[in-house]
């Protein structure tokens, strides 16, 4: 499969509604997922993924299911932000809000950026292929303080190897694991979030595993930032 601060326990129920369009008002506060076509906008990895997919539900004896890529819109008063996994692809991090970045498959990867992703937490940024999103976006919540902490967790979400399965929980590390993770140590209720129908979001329930583990602290590469 190609790869495209300590919080308290309390939780909040999350309101799955659909928001109006870009054309509209933007929100203050809000929190916002979205749910992206594995490989949107590239046939390769699409294509890998549905080849992933096929073999995964012939081994757990189930029908395959489209595979989901997530990804945040946090809006706070001070603006804007998109929270996201993604490939490194270059040496301007900064340009993109990058705050961490991890290997791809293995940790001697990391030396080597093509096997590294990279977090991006970008002021007034981009997810690319944003129309081909599905069922999205989710309202996850318009509490501040919320925002706040998600945002504030960003810079702290654990960096394992991705697709891998370091925390042995029975899946591997993803963009999802990020995302999930981060929507857990904010304080929502993860329980009430679901891929749209017939689907599926690999790395997912790694996330969850990750933020109720406190003490678990993964080494990180230093980001390059650029000019």
């Amino acid at each position: 499969m190609i790869y495209n601060s300590q919080f308290g326990n309390t939780r909040a129920s999350v309101t799955l509604s659909k928001r109006s369009g870009e054309g509209g008002l933007k929100p203050q506060t809000a929190i916002d997922l979205y749910w992206l076509p594995l490989g949107a906008g590239g046939n390769f990895v699409r294509l890998n993924g549905k080849v992933y997919e096929a073999m995964a539900a012939k081994a757990q004896r189930r029908p395959p299911c489209d595979l989901y890529h997530s990804a945040l819109q946090v809006f706070v008063p001070e603006g804007r932000y998109v929270i996201e996994q993604t490939p490194v692809i270059d040496g301007h991090g900064r340009d993109r809000g990058v705050v961490a970045e991890g290997p791809v498959g293995a940790r001697w990867a990391r030396h080597f950026s093509i096997f590294s992703y990279e977090v991006r937490r970008w002021l007034d940024g981009v997810i690319p292929d944003l129309d081909e999103a599905v069922d999205s976006p989710r309202h996850l919540s318009n509490d501040l303080g919320m925002a706040k902490r998600l945002l504030d967790a960003v810079p702290e979400v654990p960096i394992h190897v991705w697709g891998r399965d370091e925390l042995k929980v029975g899946e591997m590390w993803n963009s999802n694991s990020i995302i999930s993770w981060l929507i857990t140590r904010a304080g929502l209720d993860i329980d009430e979030i679901r891929p749209p129908a017939g689907g599926r979001a690999p790395g997912w329930e790694a996330g969850i595993v990750a933020a109720g583990r406190q003490t678990v602290i993964t080494p990180r590469l230093p980001v390059a930032l650029g000019s």
